[in-house]
């Protein structure tokens, strides 16, 4: 298959890296000034398993290459709305289209304008982008993809994507497990940006009841919804989110504290849309909103 690689940031250029060590067709798609870098440098990726530079294809949003088999969009929110009007050159009917990225918004989207091609895609990876290099921090590295409206995932598709290096599953609930990560990351983002604190700091400070209400809060906006949270998601949730003595911050606290571009919209804002059409009161949720809204300097 022709897969399309939509960014070449921490996801994309790992997930894109160990597509193309197993001798998969992969192309990105990125802007020109990273284009001149990749065709410069070539794409390093540095992971547990060693540091390696591969030469990688790279095309930009004016170039006609055609319709790909599989594309695969790994940016971040904050730049999916250029992206959805950049793809459509590379769209044809048989492509299927895979987002890798958090929340339920882009889903929607993408379903309206591409119906019946869009797959559910979940990936875990612990990755970063140093500059132009991208640094894998754990071995963790697992793909899990499904049909969103009944519609299975291609045969080839799957072929495609089940590399050695990647833990590759197709799963029958991909909207669920969207919604259990969803439901986390949002908890995660209320605890930290909230009380601008990592976890064990937040405990310490007497914080757990809250953390459990945000918890709660987010976890019944994904019920309400028609997703209620799995039982292994919410005790994984709660597991990481009170652990004494932890350090752990969400990417949005950390995007925000750097004066970063966040998801925040993405992630808090649209879940606080969904609760408030779901009649779901969310307190802790509409308070963060007001802080990063407010331009919170964290």
């Amino acid at each position: 298959m022709r897969i399309l690689v939509v960014g070449a940031g921490a996801t994309g250029g790992a997930f894109g890296t160990l597509l193309q060590e197993a001798a998969r067709d992969v192309t990105y798609l990125v802007r020109p000034r990273k284009q001149e870098v990749l065709s410069r440098d070539g794409l390093r990726f540095v992971s547990p398993a060693g540091d390696r530079t591969h030469a990688v294809k790279t095309i930009t949003a004016p170039d006609a290459s055609g319709a790909f088999d599989l594309i695969l969009i790994t940016v971040k929110a904050t730049a999916f709305d250029g992206v959805v009007s950049e793809i459509g050159a590379f769209v044809g009917p048989e492509t299927a289209i895979i987002p890798i990225l958090n929340g339920m918004a882009h889903v929607d989207r993408l379903e309206q304008q591409y119906p019946g091609q869009v797959l559910g895609g979940l990936a875990r990876i612990v990755a970063t982008l140093d500059g132009d290099v991208v640094r894998q921090q754990v071995p963790l590295t697992s793909l899990m993809v499904g049909g969103l409206n009944g519609n299975p995932v291609p045969p080839e598709v799957s072929e495609a994507l089940n590399v050695p290096a990647v833990d590759f599953s197709v799963v029958d609930d991909v909207r669920g497990a969207l919604w259990d990560k969803w439901a986390f990351i949002a908890a995660a983002g209320i605890v930290n940006c909230l009380f601008r604190a990592p976890v064990g700091r937040i405990i310490e400070a007497g914080g757990q009841s809250r953390i459990l209400k945000a918890i709660s809060e987010t976890e019944a906006v994904a019920a309400a919804a028609g997703h209620p949270v799995s039982d292994a998601a919410h005790a994984q949730a709660v597991g990481i989110l009170t652990e004494p003595g932890s350090a752990f911050t969400s990417s949005l606290y950390r995007d925000l504290s750097a004066g970063l571009p966040s998801e925040a919209e993405h992630i808090l804002g649209d879940l606080a849309r969904r609760a408030r059409g779901l009649n779901v009161p969310t307190p802790l949720l509409d308070l963060t909103l007001i802080q990063v809204r407010a331009g919170l300097q964290l």
